[in-house]
């Protein structure tokens, strides 16, 4: 749902303002958003006749963060992955999409969303791998465009089951001609959502690569500008040098994980201007290897993503987190190993651009999103500091406040595309258009979805009745 207000004006906050990659705090300043735009940044600015203005004495003015890989539309299989590895999560995660309906994935998708805009994500990079249907492609859009988040949904080919119970059988057409159909009609009328929702597509090469090159051709005739892939050292076929090989390795890739890249990978991608999006909690907990987010000869070109909200929630402050501490705890080993004294070498502005500026830079969306400046996209988190956790923390180091303080219930506020989606705490009832008639629209708050979140998850359940997952794991390894 849209503010009420064609301009909203935030005053007196801590504005966190990038100067390059350089982070500074502007104390006691306004930001007038006008329509989807940044219009002005300063003090004692003029509220425009009709504005909506908002006190931010107290807190924080936030560029929104940015999601750079994320299946969303997992919502209904949340809580089952904390004691499972890899393999036990890529059959009892992914496989999944086997026992989703299209209206599932709608409500799992408008779920994710919803909790990505909660935790202060106002772009994600959807990596979509439940295409089972044309249908399940356009729910998952529908979705995205519904929850007033900012996405690329990256279309992709999977292995689809034809049948599972004690043993799994897959399609054998892999790539059937409905799926090409279905990319090349999302194409002609992409983007969507008042070009908020845009199309990418996400192929991995565990299908002959050949393939995924020719896929990649065809997604850039079609004037896709993202491809998005899956890849571990040591556990995937090397997508980095697959895509150089065949001078497909440019800034419209992104690699999701990287953990275990070499130093010749590392360079090549640098030198191809494309990134790489760490995801630590996943990349620890499923054995994938140290994660890379912040190594030397990588962090210029690294951004951050939650991956699975239905192994660990979609706060992306938390992902930070960990793969800043843990890269601090690594260098301190190594400092005490080597008898020196351990101290910090990766600071909380790092931290920040990874989850801002950089991100917006991988998805080649600089000039729109990832920092806070005027005639950019109005995407934008504020911070109440005036909680017990947070409480004297703007004082000292703003920076410090939001990374190392704040939690999602510090979130008072989450603005996309000049809209305000959370308002003081609270996620704001979204509008569902059924069809092109504006009568045809529903308005639906969080308990109303989280209902039919619970009765969809009911149904996914049901349909795996029967369903052994240990045969899902033979099937995985041997497709």
């Amino acid at each position: 749902m849209s503010s009420t207000s064609h301009s909203t004006l935030l005053r007196n906050g801590t504005i966190l303002f990038h100067e390059g990659q350089n982070v500074r705090w502007l104390k006691d300043h306004d930001l007038l958003i006008e329509g989807d735009k940044i219009s002005e940044i300063g003090q004692n600015l003029v509220a425009p006749s009709g504005c909506k203005q908002i006190d931010c004495a107290a807190k924080i003015i936030s560029p929104g963060f940015i999601d750079a890989h994320h299946h969303l539309w997992q919502s209904q299989l949340k809580g089952r992955h904390g004691d499972q590895g890899f393999m036990e999560y890529m059959a009892s995660g992914n496989l999944q999409s086997y026992n989703y309906r299209p209206e599932d994935i709608f409500w799992g998708q408008l779920s994710g969303c919803l909790q990505s805009i909660d935790a202060g994500v106002t772009t994600v990079v959807d990596h979509a791998h439940m295409t089972y249907s044309p249908e399940h492609a356009k729910q998952g859009i529908k979705a995205s465009v519904s929850s007033g988040i900012r996405s690329v949904f990256c279309y992709t080919p999977i292995h689809r089951i034809r049948e599972w119970s004690s043993t799994v059988e897959f399609d054998h057409e892999f790539l059937p001609e409905w799926w090409h159909q279905t990319l090349e009609s999302l194409a002609a009328v992409a983007p969507f959502g008042d070009g908020r929702v845009s199309l990418g597509l996400a192929v991995d090469f565990n299908i002959p690569h050949d393939t995924v090159i020719a896929l990649w051709q065809k997604a850039q005739a079609l004037g896709i500008k993202l491809l998005t892939t899956h890849y571990v050292a040591g556990l995937m076929p090397n997508a980095i040098q697959l895509l150089s090989s065949a001078s497909q390795l440019t800034s419209r890739v992104l690699i999701s994980h990287g953990n275990g890249i070499s130093e010749p990978d590392a360079l090549t991608l640098k030198s191809q201007d494309a990134f790489i999006c760490s995801t630590p909690e996943t990349e620890m907990q499923m054995g994938l290897g140290d994660p890379v987010a912040f190594r030397p000869d990588l962090k210029s070109h690294t951004c951050i993503g939650v991956d699975c909200h239905s192994n660990n929630s979609s706060d992306i402050l938390t992902q930070i987190r960990l793969g800043l501490q843990h890269t601090r705890a690594v260098r301190n080993t190594q400092a005490l190993q080597n008898s020196q004294y351990p101290s910090i070498d990766v600071h909380l502005q790092e931290a920040f651009n990874l989850g801002t500026i950089q991100g917006a830079r991988a998805i080649n969306m600089e000039a729109q999103i990832g920092s806070l400046a005027v005639g950019k996209k109005a995407d934008i988190v504020v911070f109440d500091t005036s909680s017990p956790g947070m409480v004297c923390t703007v004082e000292e180091n703003p920076l410090a406040a939001v990374l190392l303080y704040a939690s999602v219930r510090d979130i008072d506020m989450v603005i996309v595309d000049g809209c305000i989606r959370k308002e003081r705490g609270v996620l704001r009832p979204v509008e569902i258009r059924d069809g092109s008639d504006a009568d045809d629209t529903s308005i639906l708050g969080w308990k109303d979805i989280s209902r039919q979140l619970l009765e969809s998850r009911k149904r996914v359940l049901e349909r795996a009745v029967g369903q052994d997952i240990s045969a899902g794991i033979a099937a995985l390894r041997g497709a």
